[in-house]
């Protein structure tokens, strides 16, 4: 059935019921070029009342294939934040990501990644893929494939590599290993 009103004059049969116990209930809603479907009144746009439309931001997915681990392609499954002011003593393992902002105590292993702010502070081992030095690293740090000291990172103590990028003013002390790389 059509009509000359537009969708905005046209109301449901019983929205006149609004306060009534039928009107609360359900409300018919017309659809084009089909039968009207009922939606309960809760669920209804109410006149003069606008809600703010919720942004989310959508997934950024590479082109890369799934198995691909290259740094940053492997999401935030598995992803640990330590912020700052925050201490976190203990082990940890099977992470993809370890952020540390503050400060932590531990022995990481099975993980892939690990970053250390330049607010951050690692005392421990480390046993990982990729590290990202910008703070302070202290003890033993094994990185397989590739060890990035950033110019406000400084590492003291027993470090092996797969390969090194160490940027101007960044500093390491101790024990210094690059290992092979099988290619």
């Amino acid at each position: 059935m059509l009509s000359d009103k537009s969708p905005e004059d046209q109301k449901p049969d019983n929205a006149h019921k609004e306060g009534s116990a039928e009107g609360a209930k359900a409300t018919n809603v017309g659809v084009r070029g089909g039968a009207a479907q009922t939606m309960p009144a809760a669920a209804m746009p109410r006149a003069g009342v606008m809600r703010p439309e919720i942004v989310r931001k959508a997934r950024e997915y590479g082109t890369a294939p799934a198995d691909d681990r290259s740094m940053g392609s492997y999401g935030d499954g598995k992803k640990l934040i330590v912020g700052r002011d925050i201490e976190l003593n203990g082990k940890i393992s099977s992470c993809e990501k370890l952020v540390v902002e503050g400060k932590v105590e531990a022995n990481i292993s099975e993980c892939r990644e690990i970053e250390i702010s330049e607010t951050g502070t690692f005392v421990g081992e480390a046993e990982i893929e990729v590290a990202e030095i910008s703070g302070v690293f202290e003890g033993t740090i094994n990185a397989t494939d590739l060890l990035i000291v950033r110019a406000t990172g400084h590492i003291t103590g027993s470090v092996k590599f797969g390969r090194l990028e160490v940027e101007r003013g960044g500093r390491i002390e101790g024990d210094i290993k690059a290992l092979e790389i099988e290619e």
